[in-house]
């Protein structure tokens, strides 16, 4: 008898250790994760509070839905994310604010210094402090959170880089590539560029000379031009974004960039609605962009970092493109409707 009531009340005892423990395991589930490096914890709490964010970004959904992920598994914020080109996104921004809709938090695009300050409202990003002074909006009402470089881009299948020229003067006069080049219509950036470059008289006559000789196709969108070349549609593309190259050649595909000067240089920018119904949530979301962690995971992708602690991939991206002449490019929207004119005449865009 006292042998089989020792056996029972061992068997009861090691039953409510393993109550305990799975007890123990349940309350450790509940406990909420490590806070990140980037999130006051304050501003984090609050932002939890408000459930959700909203973000407006060209950005493809490719790149975008893995950045954002990371930001919903850190904080447990729901990011409801609405994909569109510059002008699509730029276009709705401005008709919301006219209705006086809060739609929208937080918007990462090329075009966000083109918005009035009155939709954006000025904010401070202590993660920002090594970035080049052009990355910054005067007003803090954007940051840099991805660099475009632009470059001319090739089908390694079709050509070779080693056999390519050195200058904008000399590809021109490649009249054997004529009809297999192609270029994005919208490539005021660049346009610029070759304006501070070789002054405006020169530089009309070398970007005539490109399409008089080279006559290149206009391909709507740069994605689809950097796919385009990477598929052997075209032989090359005059100029496109350096990490959409990056990005294709990723993807497997025969295509490489290589430095010619001028190299345009503009950003993908991140921007807050000053109507935000999400004002915390949409801090917190920015401070994670510029963090190591999110820059990390935009560079994992091909795009650019603007964090010089955070590698490119492939490493030494910045350092090959920047043997070439860099010139900064930031546009006010009347720099942007004075650049698309010119633009148009020069590219015979109709």
């Amino acid at each position: 008898m006292l042998a089989a009531w020792d056996h029972t009340r061992r068997a009861a005892l090691a039953a409510i250790s393993a109550f305990a423990l799975i007890g123990a395991a349940a309350a450790q589930s509940t406990i909420p994760p490590t806070i990140p490096s980037w999130a006051d914890p304050a501003l984090l709490k609050a932002a939890q509070a408000e459930g959700s964010v909203t973000v407006y970004s060209s950005v493809n959904e490719q790149e975008g839905l893995p950045l954002w992920q990371l930001f919903e598994k850190a904080t447990g914020i729901k990011v409801n994310y609405v994909r569109s080109s510059d002008n699509g996104l730029l276009s709705r921004i401005l008709l919301e604010g006219r209705a006086g809709q809060k739609s929208w938090d937080v918007v990462m695009t090329t075009a966000v210094s083109k918005l009035p300050d009155a939709l954006l409202q000025p904010f401070e990003l202590k993660e920002a402090a090594g970035l080049r002074p052009e990355a910054i909006s005067k007003t803090k009402r954007w940051y840099a959170v991805y660099s475009n470089y632009n470059s001319p881009a090739i089908n390694t299948r079709s050509l070779k880089i080693a056999d390519m020229p050195t200058s904008y003067e000399a590809l021109a006069k490649r009249t054997d590539l004529a009809g297999k080049v192609a270029f994005e219509p919208t490539d005021s950036q660049w346009v610029y560029a070759m304006f501070q470059m070789y002054g405006e008289a020169r530089a009309r006559t070398i970007i005539g000379d490109l399409m008089t000789n080279l006559k290149p196709v206009p391909v709507d969108g740069h994605l689809a031009l950097a796919r385009a070349v990477g598929l052997g549609e075209y032989q090359m593309a005059i100029n496109n974004f350096t990490n959409l190259t990056i990005n294709v050649g990723m993807s497997g595909n025969p295509t490489d960039y290589w430095v010619m000067a001028p190299v345009a240089l503009f950003y993908g920018q991140f921007g807050i609605s000053a109507q935000a119904p999400h004002p915390k949530a949409a801090q917190l979301a920015a401070h994670f962009a510029i963090s190591r962690e999110g820059q990390t995971q935009i560079a994992s992708q091909g795009r650019i970092p603007v964090r010089r602690d955070v590698p490119t991939n492939p490493p030494g991206v910045i350092d090959r493109l920047e043997k070439g002449k860099v010139i900064p490019v930031v546009f006010t929207p009347e720099d942007e409707r004075k650049w698309q004119q010119i633009t148009k005449q020069l590219l015979n865009v109709r």
